[in-house]
């Protein structure tokens, strides 16, 4: 849903920005390396940490960003290209950040294409939407033959001021497809804010965020519904799972009362998932 964290700053700018970056990761000498990298202003990347003596393959990497959040009428976008075998684990710095956009969205869209046997990881801290914050994001996932994937998001809202004033509006869109570009997935939504902040909210009253993850990959090599939904539970939030439709994985909604249990959640299916998928319990990731 989100490419990049931006966290903190405030104010408004008159004029939205257009960037795109690329990152593409591919399999050499027993490692993932990242052999590619357009990162323009307002993204900031780390180099690639190896982090698990279990899986030194496995190449973790940060995205950062040099701005303040994110603004009226942004416009960024994300792609994520894993070569045949490669394996990556992309996450954010911190949260990020959605300014009053003053009627104009700001959009982001994330491309990820996993190559045959690859496996990605894309682990966003949830979005802060702001009063008056108008967000429309989109997530494009590729999966080749024996492509392994988690995709992990939410949102959170928050008034500064105290005066429980709602967001403007959010639509997202997912969708994934197969090696032979069939869509196997389509996850479309929007609200207003008016009916998810305040004690009125369709979420229930003390909802403060929600996220989702999907778990994308043979069944074989995913964890069952039951483990999933403990590790909800262990996480502090509400939540289910189920299957995905046309064989693409598992889905899972949760509800929290803030963004801090959504990044607690996704980070026990990160683990979790990564253990039915590699085969190891990957090390934790620092923020």
């Amino acid at each position: 849903m989100k490419p990049a964290a931006y966290s903190g700053g405030v104010g408004l700018q008159a004029a939205g920005r257009r960037r795109a970056a690329e990152l593409v990761f591919a399999r050499g000498g027993g490692r993932s390396a990242l052999v590619r990298q357009i990162t323009p202003y307002p993204f900031h990347v780390t180099r690639p940490f190896a982090l698990d003596v279990e899986r030194p393959d496995l190449a973790t990497l940060y995205l950062q960003s040099a701005s303040g959040g994110l603004y009226r009428d942004d416009d960024l976008s994300l792609e994520v290209t894993l070569k045949p075998g490669a394996l990556a684990h992309v996450t954010s710095q911190a949260a990020t950040v959605v300014h009053d956009t003053g009627g104009q969205p700001a959009r982001q869209h994330v491309r990820v294409s996993v190559g045959p046997g690859a496996f990605a990881a894309l682990t966003l801290d949830p979005l802060i939407l702001f009063p008056g914050a108008e967000f429309v994001g989109r997530t494009d996932i590729h999966l080749a033959e024996g492509a392994l994937a988690i995709l992990a998001d939410g949102v959170s809202w928050h008034d500064f001021s105290g005066l429980g004033r709602p967001f403007g509006r959010l639509s997202t869109e997912t969708c994934v497809f197969d090696a032979g570009g069939n869509l196997l997935l389509a996850d479309r939504g929007s609200v207003d804010g008016t009916d998810v902040v305040g004690p009125a909210s369709i979420l229930g009253p003390e909802a403060g965020a929600v996220g989702s993850v999907l778990l994308l990959g043979p069944p074989g090599r995913l964890p069952d519904v039951a483990a999933i939904e403990e590790a909800i539970d262990g996480a502090g939030c509400f939540g289910a799972a189920g299957a995905a439709p046309n064989g693409a994985g598992i889905a899972v909604r949760l509800i929290a009362p803030n963004g801090g249990r959504i990044v607690r959640a996704a980070e026990a299916l990160f683990t979790l998932s990564v253990g039915r998928m590699l085969g190891f319990a990957p090390a934790h990731r620092r923020k």
